[in-house]
């Protein structure tokens, strides 16, 4: 029992500056503006992580290395504590491995969290100021599925799709990662 809050602690801390960085990442490869109250979130969620890591990882094109690194050094973190405390025998490429697939179930579970919100937002509130930043984060991932399927009826079926990829994503990433123990 105490492994598992532990755990949770550590999930929630580790996911939350993760997460940060991983949408600090796509929010600068899509150019989004960060003058607002989610950018300013990330900023403050992770400045003290990006800004060292960037005197040493310059960005690639309109790749932010420093917070793709950052992300994946937070799953590290998280991985490398609980294999310690549990006393697991792991190799320390396992332990890469499952971090670099942690991430990608970061991204993964992200994405699901903006798909659902804007969902919710297009039938609440389409006009709102988070609707714009939202829907630039996911109509390059809609934009496709929607082309694909028919229209019924005016009803818009790209997100539902989305979501059970991603679930199917989710999955199998979250086999992969437990799996490279």
């Amino acid at each position: 029992m105490f492994l598992q809050i532990v755990n949770l602690i550590l999930d929630v801390a580790t996911g939350l500056v993760g997460g940060a960085c991983l949408m600090r990442l796509v929010m600068q490869w899509q150019r989004l503006p960060f003058q607002n109250p989610i950018g300013r979130f990330v900023f403050a969620v992770t400045d003290w992580m990006v800004m060292p890591l960037r005197r040493f990882l310059p960005a690639m094109g309109r790749l932010d290395t420093a917070s793709l690194v950052a992300a994946w050094l937070m799953k590290l973190c998280h991985v490398t504590a609980m294999w310690v405390l549990t006393g697991t025998q792991a190799a320390f490429l396992g332990i890469l491995v499952a971090s670099l697939f942690g991430v990608l179930h970061w991204l993964v579970s992200g994405l699901s969290v903006i798909i659902l919100l804007y969902a919710v937002l297009s039938w609440v509130q389409p006009n709102s100021g988070s609707m714009m930043l939202l829907s630039r984060l996911v109509e390059p991932w809609l934009a496709p599925i929607r082309n694909a399927l028919p229209q019924l009826g005016g009803i818009d079926l790209s997100p539902l799709v989305l979501l059970v990829i991603l679930q199917i994503a989710g999955m199998l990433l979250a086999g992969l990662q437990f799996g490279g123990f």
